[in-house]
C-alpha cells in the first residue's frame, strides 16, 4: 500500500495530467475554429506550436501517472513502463519539443524586431538542451549526479540567455507586445533562480555524498542493461520527498506554459524596417489579429 502522503502526492499528478490533456484538447478545437481568421503565416506557426506542445504535454501526463526517479530507479508500480529507458526516453522527446517551443517564439520574435542576439539564442537553445538531455542520459545510465549537474545548469542558462534577449530586443517592440514579454521574462528569471540556487546545489550535494561513500558507477553499457530491465518499487513518503517539490511544478506549470505558447501573442512580418523603424500602429493591427 503506499503511504498517505504517496498516495495524495500521486492523486494530484495523475489529476493535474488529465487536465493538461483536457487544456490542450481544447486548444487544439480553439486554434482549428479561427483558422479561417488568421492569416496562413501564423496559422501554420500556431499549428506547429500545438505539435511540439503535444509532444510536451502527453510525454508529461505519461510521466505523472508513472513518476520513476531515474537515478535510484524507483519507481510507484512494477512495470516495464517505468524502467528508466522508456521513462527517459519520453522525457527526451518531450524536453526537445518545449525548448524548440521557446526557440521558435524567440526566433518570431527577433525575425519580427530584427534582433541578431534573438536569433543566434533561437539556435543556441535547442543545441544547448540537446547536449543537457545527453548529460542527463550519462547520469540515468552510470548513475552519477554529476551529468545532472551539467543537464541543470544548460536549463538554467538557456533560461537566462533567453531573458538576455528578450531584454535586447525590449526596446524595439510594440507597447502591446511589453506585457506578454513581461511576464515570459519574470517567470524565465523566477525559473533560473530555482534552477541555480535549488536544483543544481541538490544534484551537486548528492554527486558529492556519492563520492564521499565510494559509490560504485555503472559503466554505459551497464546502464543500459541495468535501466532496462531493473525497477525498485518504492511507495516510502522518504524515498520520494526530494523528488515531489520540482516533478509538481515540472508537469503542472511549465506545461501550461507550453499549451499557453500556442496562442501568445504574436507579430506578422518585420517590425524593423526602413532604416529599423515600422509604424506603431502596423504592428499593433498585426498584433490584433493574431491575439487569441
Amino acid at each position: 500500500m503506499m503511504a498517505g502522503k504517496v498516495l495524495l502526492w500521486w492523486f494530484f499528478l495523475c489529476a493535474v495530467g488529465g487536465l493538461n490533456i483536457l487544456a490542450w484538447s481544447l486548444s487544439a478545437a480553439a486554434l482549428a475554429r479561427r483558422e479561417a481568421t488568421l492569416s496562413g503565416e501564423i496559422y501554420a506557426s500556431r499549428r506547429l506550436q500545438l505539435y511540439l506542445s503535444a509532444g510536451y504535454v502527453f510525454g508529461c501526463a505519461f510521466r505523472s501517472a508513472l513518476p520513476v526517479y531515474d537515478v535510484q530507479r524507483l519507481c510507484l508500480f512494477d512495470s516495464w513502463l517505468c524502467s528508466v529507458i522508456v521513462g527517459r526516453s519520453i522525457a527526451t522527446i518531450a524536453e526537445l519539443c518545449f525548448a524548440m517551443q521557446w526557440a521558435l517564439v524567440l526566433r518570431r520574435l527577433s525575425s519580427a524586431t530584427g534582433s541578431m542576439i534573438g536569433r543566434t539564442t533561437a539556435m543556441a537553445v535547442v543545441a544547448m538542451i540537446a547536449v543537457a538531455e545527453s548529460c542527463s542520459w550519462y547520469s540515468v545510465l552510470t548513475t552519477s549526479n554529476l551529468g545532472h549537474v551539467a543537464e541543470e545548469s544548460l536549463w538554467g542558462l538557456s533560461a537566462a540567455l533567453i531573458v538576455a534577449s528578450i531584454v535586447a530586443l525590449w526596446p524595439r517592440c510594440d507597447a502591446a507586445l511589453r506585457p506578454v514579454l513581461t511576464v515570459w521574462c519574470v517567470a524565465a528569471a523566477a525559473y533560473v533562480a530555482y534552477m541555480f540556487l535549488v536544483d543544481v546545489p541538490m544534484y551537486w550535494s548528492r554527486w558529492i555524498a556519492d563520492e564521499a561513500a565510494g559509490r560504485h558507477y555503472l559503466s554505459v553499457g551497464q546502464g543500459v542493461l541495468d535501466a532496462s530491465s531493473r525497477w525498485v518499487v518504492s511507495h516510502r513518503w522518504n524515498d520520494w520527498r526530494s523528488e515531489v517539490a520540482w516533478m509538481s511544478l515540472y508537469f503542472s506549470v511549465a506545461v501550461w506554459f507550453s499549451i499557453w505558447l500556442v496562442h501568445a501573442p504574436m507579430v506578422q512580418g518585420r517590425a524593423v524596417a526602413d532604416g529599423g523603424k515600422r509604424p506603431r500602429a502596423t504592428l499593433a493591427r498585426a498584433l490584433g489579429r493574431a491575439a487569441p
